[in-house]
């Protein structure tokens, strides 16, 4: 397996997986939101390829000054494959994110998991996340 940055032409590859995850289309929006992490430095995005084919994504972004943080990771969306889940290729694609941070002096990484998600708490357990001091608001009209 190779963890690599996102390119161009993986996008149909990833929205697949996404599709697959979601069991729904995939938005226009949400491939555009994708597209705006190839070839950027604060937005990033990595793919976990095996035998050319795309098995996984990660997704993050380096935010500075939000609410009181100087410069912190965030952790926005991952996805893998459903018949590659448990194998171990999402912990290496946010090892492969948080080494990414590290390189760009971010230390502190963040991200929001819905708390009724007990397999992705887990998950982001296993990798040494806790509570944080933020809790999530949320405003909808």
């Amino acid at each position: 397996m190779d963890i690599r940055l996102i390119t161009q032409d993986d996008i149909p590859q990833v929205v697949g997986i996404q599709s697959r995850i979601t069991r729904r289309e995939v938005s226009d929006l949400w491939q555009r939101m994708l597209l705006r992490h190839v070839d950027s430095e604060d937005q990033v995005a990595f793919v976990a390829e095996e035998d050319g084919q795309v098995i996984g994504f990660i997704i993050g972004e380096i935010k500075v000054g939000g609410f009181g943080s100087e410069v912190t990771g965030w952790v926005e969306m991952m996805g893998v494959a459903p018949d590659k889940m448990g194998s171990g290729i999402g912990k290496a694609l946010a090892r492969r994110l948080f080494d990414y941070f590290a390189e760009q002096g971010v230390h502190d990484v963040l991200t929001s998991v819905a708390w009724d998600s007990g397999d992705i708490l887990a998950f982001f357990k296993g990798l040494g996340f806790d509570r944080s001091v933020f809790i999530n608001l949320e405003r909808k009209e």
